[in-house]
């Protein structure tokens, strides 16, 4: 039998003091077991601490190229950043003009080296890879990660596959998307990552819910997961409305989710943990970041 086991992870480690502030509570007092950071953010050395001061809080990268600040000088990038020198917020432009032109995918790959350069920097390990927005469901962006990862030795990666069936059962009023394409597409990414020996958790449950995954939702899926690997990912802060924050999350929710007891009583003897040790990765095989 394919036992059950559980990543419940944070993204925008980093991003503003409610965010760092919220992760590191719902670590320290819920069930949080994973977090991703933003190595370009006004808030990534505040990240940074509070990762150090929770060892067990496992950290992995969280890849930013829109809505956000690159590591690169605006000027070696030209074609991802605007007039402000921001990332461009035209995710499907951009995405184009990665198809068309050399020399914005060499941009690309230029600044996903400098982002795993700075996480590098900090001294933590690398648990996982993933991006902003899932921005890298791009073929090109997640043809660099890939690679970088690969290269660095970060083995494993989040890949937004998630059943609709499951969120249903959880929540009948759950929005309805394009599942049909999300996950055909998502496969395709995974037998690409094989390719390059990075690992997904099965399937992840968020991506409906995304900004609104509430306690309620919390204590109405995990009866239902499946066996294997499954990570849940949040958007835990204190409060919304600071500078970066997402219009309309309910950010504070989320934190009461992962802090919930009646949470806490669900996963009661159910393995869970960061990307590594919930997917099997071998200390021989661990050299990465």
């Amino acid at each position: 039998m394919n036992a059950r086991r559980l990543i419940l992870t944070a993204d925008d480690l980093g991003l503003a003091p409610a965010t760092n502030e919220g992760i590191e509570r719902a670590h320290r007092e819920g069930v949080l077991t994973a977090a991703s950071l933003m190595v370009g953010e006004a808030g990534f050395e505040e990240g940074v601490r509070v990762a150090r001061a929770n060892p067990a809080l496992a950290i992995g990268l969280h890849l930013t190229l829109t809505d956000g600040v690159p590591v690169l000088p605006a000027a070696r990038i030209p074609s991802l950043v605007g007039k402000d020198g921001r990332f461009r917020d035209d995710m499907a432009a951009l995405g184009l003009l990665l198809a068309l032109s050399r020399e914005a995918r060499a941009e690309l790959h230029a600044e996903v080296a400098a982002q795993l350069a700075r996480f590098a920097d900090t001294g933590l390990r690398c648990d996982h890879v993933n991006a902003h927005k899932h921005y890298h469901l791009h073929p090109h962006i997640a043809a660099a990660l890939m690679q970088a990862a690969a290269g660095a030795g970060i083995p494993c990666i989040r890949l937004p596959q998630e059943d609709p069936a499951l969120i249903r059962r959880a929540d009948p009023a759950s929005p309805q998307l394009p599942y049909a394409i999300l996950n055909r597409w998502c496969g395709v990414l995974r037998r690409r990552a094989t390719n390059w020996a990075l690992r997904a958790p099965d399937r992840v449950v968020g991506y409906a819910w995304s900004g609104a995954f509430t306690p309620a939702r919390l204590r109405a899926v995990l009866p239902l997961l499946p066996g294997g690997v499954t990570e849940l990912y949040f958007h835990p802060a204190t409060q919304g409305g600071f500078p970066g924050s997402a219009p309309g999350y309910r950010y504070a929710e989320e934190l009461a989710a992962l802090t919930d007891p009646a949470v806490r009583d669900l996963l009661e003897g159910t393995p869970r943990g960061g990307y590594r040790a919930m997917l099997g990765v071998a200390p021989s095989a661990d050299r990465g970041l």
